[in-house]
């Protein structure tokens, strides 16, 4: 629902949710993950002051460029040297283990004013750092348990941002993998798939979303997908989610809106066959 610029967090609301349909429009490679995620956390925390949490991100990324100065070996390709250098300056970061499921975890402003945080938000700062370092890297959909890799030639580098950034290689891989989905789990192809820059900020806000709809908060869910289609407007599922939210709310044009989004996006299949179903029922609802 719009919210009236009336007081000065529904402004900063308005503002942020701006700067996400800016970004919405942006190609991919041209996405600043960090910034982007800061609008999201301005969105939930319109009275924080996020341009502080700005400052911070922009003092780590001076610490690191400084360290990367100091050390030839990380900027001619080492990726343990590269590794070490980002754990340096986010020394004091750390999963939040004993709160994992607080919203806050999700939210960079609080991340940042905390130093705790779910996997995805440390490793989006991480994947932050690397690039303004100019080293490729990438989050890795692992999963239960977002993960990031430094690029190299002669391959890549996996690392745990909830654990201090400690590198896994593959029986570590291995064992996390068995913590999520049982011991008889092994590594398959497809646990480590490279995750572009909108489907890291969908992870992220994912977190949120599915934290309010386990508390009941249908109104504070649909909002917060409403936004993830802010920046990632071709997100068909995200589409058709903020349709049966809306549906749920009785809010039946919005809702066929929604649906109707999705199937000019995903025509044909199953889904697109049950959406259309759904479509007509609403329509009946409405006459």
């Amino acid at each position: 629902m719009s919210e009236a610029p009336s007081t000065p967090e529904a402004r900063s609301r308005q503002e942020a949710r701006a700067a996400l349909e800016a970004a919405g429009r942006l190609p991919e490679g041209e996405l600043d993950l960090a910034a982007v995620a800061l609008q999201c956390a301005r969105i939930d925390r319109p009275e924080a002051d996020w341009r502080a949490a700005a400052a911070t991100i922009s003092a780590l990324t001076r610490d690191l460029l400084e360290a990367v100065a100091a050390d030839p070996q990380a900027d001619a390709g080492d990726l343990e040297r590269r590794r070490l250098a980002i754990a340096s300056v986010l020394e004091g970061f750390a999963g939040d283990s004993e709160t994992y499921d607080d919203l806050a975890n999700a939210n960079l402003i609080a991340v940042l004013a905390r130093r705790r945080g779910l996997p995805v938000a440390l490793g989006l700062l991480w994947l932050h750092l690397a690039e303004a370092a100019g080293w490729p890297a990438h989050g890795i959909d692992f999963p239960g348990h977002f993960l990031i890799a430094l690029e190299g030639p002669g391959g890549a580098l996996v690392i745990d941002p909830f654990h201090g950034g400690i590198a896994l290689d593959a029986p570590a891989l291995r064992q996390l993998l068995k913590t999520f989905e049982g011991e008889k789990a092994e590594l398959r192809p497809g646990v480590l798939v490279p995750m572009g820059k909108r489907a890291v900020l969908l992870r992220l806000q994912t977190n949120i979303k599915l934290r309010r709809l386990g508390a009941g908060d249908l109104e504070g869910a649909l909002t917060c997908a409403e936004d993830m289609l802010r920046f990632a407007p071709e997100t068909a599922m995200l589409w058709r989610e903020t349709g049966l939210m809306n549906a749920r709310l009785d809010r039946l044009t919005a809702a066929l809106t929604s649906l109707e989004r999705f199937l000019a996006l995903v025509p044909a299949g199953e889904a697109a066959d049950r959406v259309r179903h759904l479509i007509e029922e609403l329509r009946q609802r409405l006459n």
